[in-house]
């Protein structure tokens, strides 16, 4: 599981990473709005820990943004304990809502109820062509065959499934499949993309995994460059 956490306590921030860390989940942070909202629309997260009061943009505005392109589970964090501020919160979108001070054991099973929300909100069934993807059993099938994908291989191809069309760079790729970055002259990704090809494309006429030379890899019917 990958959490964003979107805080400018830098120590509140730390405490909360180390914590869910340990908890076994992948953890990026961001101490401002604009680098919150561009981490959240970038890259895929199981759960959003937005703070309110943040400096660039507000968490409203961060949230206000998020939900025009996705439905990424959020738990807003703030110090007032208004009525008001919980009711806005939760009609701009919001999926929970946690006052500070609180207890890390509170919060952890908060973000875990809204994980396994945001599993049930994901499409069990991904379908682009001939090519099926069952993101619960994670199984797939082209032209009604069955492919055999390692847990990566997986992670990859559902990764560029969710994506469809969108050209995703090898930094993109590396920090979610791989949850880290690697450095532009580490052939890697392209390694995974040629192993995974070799699986999904490489028997079929119709090749769904494309190339745009300088820039990454996409899937879709329609060719790249």
């Amino acid at each position: 599981m990958r959490v964003l956490v979107i805080e400018d306590e830098r120590k509140m921030a730390d405490y909360l990473r180390k914590g869910l860390d340990e908890s076994g989940y992948a953890v990026d942070l961001a101490h401002d709005g604009p680098d919150g909202l561009h981490f959240a629309l970038e890259h895929d997260y199981d759960v959003i820990v937005l703070d309110v009061m943040l400096p660039g943009i507000d968490g409203w505005e961060v949230l206000r943004r998020l939900r025009a392109a996705k439905t990424t589970p959020v738990l807003f964090l703030t110090a007032r304990d208004e009525v008001e501020d919980r009711v806005r919160g939760l009609e701009g979108g919001a999926d929970d809502y946690l006052v500070k001070p609180f207890a890390f054991v509170e919060f952890l099973a908060r973000v875990r109820t809204l994980s396994r929300r945001g599993v049930s909100r994901e499409s069990e069934m991904m379908v682009v062509g001939d090519l099926e993807i069952d993101s619960i059993r994670r199984r797939v099938r082209r032209a009604n065959t069955r492919i055999d994908l390692t847990p990566r291989e997986f992670a990859l191809l559902q990764l560029l499934a969710r994506r469809r069309g969108e050209v995703l760079s090898r930094t993109q790729i590396a920090s979610y499949v791989w949850d880290m970055n690697f450095d532009s002259d580490t052939n890697v990704v392209d390694v995974a993309v040629r192993r995974l090809r070799a699986k999904i494309d490489d028997e079929f006429p119709v090749k769904l995994i494309h190339t745009v030379r300088g820039v990454g890899y996409f899937l879709d019917l329609k060719g790249g460059n």
